[in-house]
């Protein structure tokens, strides 16, 4: 497998991109003005990348030229627009040209992901709202039929707050969608986006135990708090998500999730990773618990592996620190390419990559900001 990839690695402090070729890497950087960048799409020949925060605002920054250079689609205005509009000498001192107020300012805080179903893309943003752009993300607009779901009123947030952070679709059929919400869990449309279902009903109820945490499963439902999830390979709706409490698997298309966490150190984690030609090849990378310092299980990293679509699971190891480690793997940070390498960012600036779909690890960067997402160009 050849070791020639190209990274796209957001960070609290700017987009990078890391480019690695004969055991060598390159990093340029920071793109995006140094905003906080939380997930990135390549697009066919548009790359993508969503992020923002109140002081910014909310917006995604578009490239056609590979990453050299980026221009910003502003959707909703932070703390520095409102000061420079009321404030002239302020303005000039931070080079601002005071603007009109951005089409969604007052509904969204940041976008939390991007994804493509056809040649629709879609945006997610916090808090928890859909977006769609059939412009090539020129311009972008609000799914209504999901701001209008009637459990809307009952969604809950998360840590981070009540996030749309996961966009999956179906390459073969663009109607598909699945969205992963936190803590409100899993919604699908098979129409485009015109109708959405609610899909976190358990499959084996009765294997799950009995969880005292508010996020873990009950009701005969998964906890609501999904952390990631992927779509398998091949005509079949197979899904994987890394809950806030387990691992779970779907074979028809989340209308029902099988709990496959036994075998792994810890039920919380954040990112999941599937092999791009083999549903039943999974990678997730658990950590010790929300309450407990968020990082590997006896601050050793591992990455575990399954086979078998999470019937079993192995540690991998080799090359990842093995003690003293106390770094977090974010929900986007985690990325398999096209030959299945295997990529994740730490919240220390490290990132690591497998050429063997996970059987050892390098070290790609070190000292980067926090890494929010990771996502495999080439």
């Amino acid at each position: 497998m050849s070791n020639a990839v190209t990274l796209l690695v957001g960070t609290t402090k700017g987009l990078f991109v890391l480019r690695r070729e004969a055991a060598r890497s390159d990093v340029s950087g920071p793109h995006c003005l140094g905003w906080p960048i939380n997930h990135v799409l390549c697009a066919g020949g548009t790359l993508l990348a969503c992020g923002g925060h109140a002081f910014f605002g909310a917006g995604v920054w578009r490239s056609t030229d590979g990453g050299g250079t980026w221009d910003l689609i502003k959707l909703a205005d932070g703390n520095i627009d409102e000061w420079a509009r009321n404030d002239p000498a302020f303005a000039a001192t931070m080079g601002i040209t005071p603007a009109k107020p951005t089409p969604f300012t007052g509904r969204m805080d940041a976008v939390w992901s991007l994804g493509r179903a056809g040649d629709t893309l879609y945006a997610g943003a916090k808090p928890a709202m859909l977006l769609a752009s059939t412009d090539d993300g020129r311009s972008w607009a609000v799914v209504e039929s999901l701001t209008g779901h009637p459990s809307a009123d009952s969604w809950q947030p998360g840590a981070a707050g009540l996030t749309l952070h996961t966009i999956v679709s179906a390459p073969s059929e663009p109607g598909k969608l699945w969205l992963g919400i936190s803590a409100a869990g899993v919604f699908a449309s098979e129409d485009g986006g015109q109708s959405w279902e609610r899909r976190n009903r358990l499959s084996n109820a009765g294997a799950c135990g009995h969880y005292h945490h508010p996020a873990g499963p009950k009701d005969g439902e998964t906890g609501h708090c999904v952390h990631n999830m992927v779509r398998a390979p091949g005509s079949e709706d197979v899904l994987y998500q890394q809950n806030h409490c387990g691992v779970f698997r779907s074979r028809d298309g989340g209308r029902s999730w099988k709990d496959i966490t036994a075998g792994l150190p810890s039920t919380f984690g954040f990112p999941i990773a599937v092999h791009p030609q083999d549903p039943d090849i999974v990678w997730t990378l658990p950590l010790n618990g929300d309450s407990l310092g968020r990082f590997p299980p006896d601050a050793r990293a591992a990455v575990w592996r399954s086979r078998d679509g999470g019937d079993t699971w192995e540690a991998c190891r080799a090359g990842l620190p093995q003690e003293n480690c106390f770094f977090t793997v974010l929900r986007q940070g985690m990325a398999v390419d096209d030959t299945a390498g295997v990529y994740f960012g730490t919240n220390t600036g490290s990132v690591f990559g497998s050429f063997d779909a996970g059987d050892s690890w390098q070290e790609l960067a070190a000292h980067l900001p926090t890494v929010l997402c990771v996502e495999a160009v080439i």
